[in-house]
């Protein structure tokens, strides 16, 4: 398990969650990891998250799921392809005298595909989460929106009945993110020191700020004149500091009691990790928590 989340997504589960680790795993197991077979470009399913804790799929410590995706992917070199494509190129010039038309590149291309994909050397990527089954909330640890599907894909796939939404709010994130730029109280959030702004007539050009005072006037005109924080960092309580984004997105995720798992005991490996996971998943419980206080609850 990595000692935090850095960059998350997260979800509301409306599924009936599995009520045991055990049951948990065997619903699991419809999605188990297989490796990734010679003519396939990539394979994805469940692994036990720990290791050494025995072969079931998930992990449950005080009330918290830990679940982990494997994503093996055959790696083909483009440069390799475009080689390898050339000389079959070549043989039906020479074979046919003519150049080979669209289609006909776009078959050889599969025929090059075909040969080489088995000798691909193999890359796996893991994907953690963490459930929250009495909230209802699933805890993804990327910000990568494909990462993200690939692993709610994998749960459909897994439990067929499964639904699922991203989390939302009641107030827009970015009403957050403006109140505290602009200098608003908040019992449990104060605003960090790295923002990005985007104009709403041009999306593609952006102004970042890192490491500044945000309180700063000069900056805080920018909204003023026009400017909209997409991306603005935060300090929640004494728990953690992230920064958020308008679609709820969590990137930089950092504990602030890291020294509490630092002075963690290291004689058994496996009751560490729990004692690890067991901070971990009670921060974004709380954090979540304070997202759902201070933005009105959960959208039904």
């Amino acid at each position: 398990m990595n000692r935090f989340f850095r960059n998350v997504r997260l979800y509301r589960i409306f599924s009936q969650w599995p009520a045991t680790e055990e049951a948990l795993s065997e619903v699991l197991g419809n999605a188990a990891f297989k490796p990734c077979g010679a003519y396939s470009e990539r394979s994805g399913g469940f692994e036990p998250p720990v290791t050494g804790a025995g072969d079931l799929l998930a992990r449950r410590v005080s009330g918290a799921d830990l679940l982990q995706l494997r994503i093996q992917t055959r790696v083909l070199p483009p440069a390799a392809v475009q080689e390898a494509l050339a000389v079959r190129i070549d043989a039906f010039k020479q074979r046919t005298q003519t150049e080979p038309n669209r289609s006909e590149k776009r078959d050889l291309k599969d025929e090059v595909y075909s040969e080489l994909l088995p000798q691909a050397l193999l890359r796996s990527d893991r994907v953690q989460a963490i459930m929250l089954p009495a909230d209802g909330v699933l805890v993804v640890g990327s910000a990568r929106e494909s990462a993200a599907d690939y692993f709610m894909d994998a749960l459909k796939r897994a439990m067929v009945t499964f639904q699922y939404a991203p989390l939302a709010f009641k107030t827009p994130a970015d009403e957050l993110m403006k109140r505290l730029f602009m200098g608003a109280p908040s019992e449990r959030f104060r605003m960090g020191r790295e923002c990005r702004m985007r104009d709403p007539a041009d999306t593609r050009s952006s102004v970042n700020w890192l490491d500044f005072d945000l309180g700063d006037s000069s900056i805080r005109r920018h909204v003023s004149d026009g400017l909209r924080v997409d991306r603005l960092g935060l300090v929640f309580e004494q728990v953690c500091g992230l920064v958020i984004d308008q679609d709820l997105v969590l990137r930089k995720v950092r504990l602030l009691g890291q020294d509490d798992m630092d002075q963690l005991p290291d004689e058994d490996p496996l009751a560490k990790h729990d004692a690890e996971f067991v901070i971990m998943a009670g921060a974004f419980k709380s954090l979540v928590d304070g997202l759902s206080t201070e933005l009105g609850g959960f959208v039904s």
